[in-house]
């Protein structure tokens, strides 16, 4: 397949087309849009390194990000990148911000460039391009995505388990009107995480929750506190989906005066390392994202002689208590 049959298909040039497939801003988002219903119909894969692979194997693998401006993958793709550069192996990068047209072009920019094995650590995965890596034979490291098929590796967070220590810890303190402050709703892992917090409130009369959201970034977890405030209602702590809204939600909250944990106690997830640098130090849920770069290259990169790596790999995260939460206000408690 040919990028010239790509151009002819959307109606564009292959300067355009290439420019889609490079993420380069310039084009208008209907042209954009256009070139990757074209790239989807003729499944086109650009073969990238055609001419440097006539005489070896490629040495390169892939991994594709979510949100590189989070912490929590880059702290996944420091280990990956240390370990396949041990192992003679350079790494390429690709960042989705948690869009799916994204998604389908770097995954097929990877696949085109016959990457020798492809890390997906994103929240937008969906079926068929799942069925289109299988099928690819690439070696694949899934990131709490699909389930275990031949040639994958899902390795699966256990956040419900981590969002219920959260909230009977909550509990336990005496609080029992919570906020939740994620992103991306929709998405099925982060969705998950509100879906936990809802179930905690469903199995407890005496609690209530209310939810709201906003980008994955500092300033979106500000703004979602912002809005959960604006909103009339009053917890006593709020739970974020991640760090990163964590730190934006203590801004928020510190800008209005309250106090916290003294007035609102505040909890993240996954244990970046600004949760500890931060004031008050987050009390929040650590995902171990060294241990997940290991297993990832120890998959996509097997030592000779080397035990196979397992289809599905379950963590289970450990809750870190820290100076972010603390004893619900006494007039909550009476309620």
């Amino acid at each position: 397949m040919s990028l010239d049959k790509v151009a002819r298909r959307a109606k564009v040039s292959t300067a355009t087309v290439s420019r889609v497939l490079n993420n380069t801003s310039v084009v208008k988002g209907s042209t954009r849009a256009r070139v990757m219903k074209a790239i989807a119909e003729l499944k086109y894969h650009p073969n990238l390194h055609a001419r440097s692979l006539a005489g070896g194997k490629n040495r390169t693998i892939g991994l594709i990000a979510s949100n590189m401006e989070n912490p929590f993958f880059f702290d996944i793709y420091k280990p990956v990148e240390a370990d396949a550069h041990a192992r003679g192996h350079e790494v390429v990068v690709a960042n989705t911000d948690y869009r799916p047209e994204q998604l389908v072009a770097s995954i097929r920019l990877m696949i085109g460039r016959r990457v020798a094995g492809l890390a997906v650590v994103v929240s937008e995965m969906d079926p068929a391009l799942i069925k289109e890596l299988t099928e690819s034979r690439i070696p694949v490291v899934f990131y709490d995505v699909g389930s275990p098929r031949p040639n994958i590796t899902n390795i699966r967070v256990n956040y419900r388990r981590g969002i219920e220590k959260v909230v009977d810890y909550l509990h336990s303190l005496g609080h029992r009107r919570l906020g939740f402050v994620g992103h991306h709703a929709r998405l099925a892992p982060i969705n998950e995480r509100m879906r936990a917090v809802l179930d905690a409130v469903a199995r407890n009369p005496s609690l209530e929750v209310k939810t709201a959201a906003d980008a994955d970034t500092l300033e979106g977890g500000r703004q979602a506190t912002r809005s959960l405030l604006a909103s009339g209602y009053s917890p006593t702590a709020i739970v974020c989906v991640n760090d990163i809204t964590a730190v934006g939600a203590l801004r928020e909250l510190r800008e209005r005066g309250i106090r916290v944990p003294q007035d609102v106690s505040v909890t993240g997830f996954d244990n970046v390392k600004l949760s500890e640098f931060c004031y008050p130090a987050l009390t929040t849920v650590h995902i171990p994202r060294e241990r997940i770069g290991h297993i990832i290259v120890d998959a996509l990169i097997p030592q000779p002689g080397a035990a196979a790596a397992e289809h599905e790999i379950v963590i289970d995260p450990e809750f870190m208590v820290r100076d972010s939460t603390g004893p619900a206000p006494s007039a909550s408690r009476k309620r």
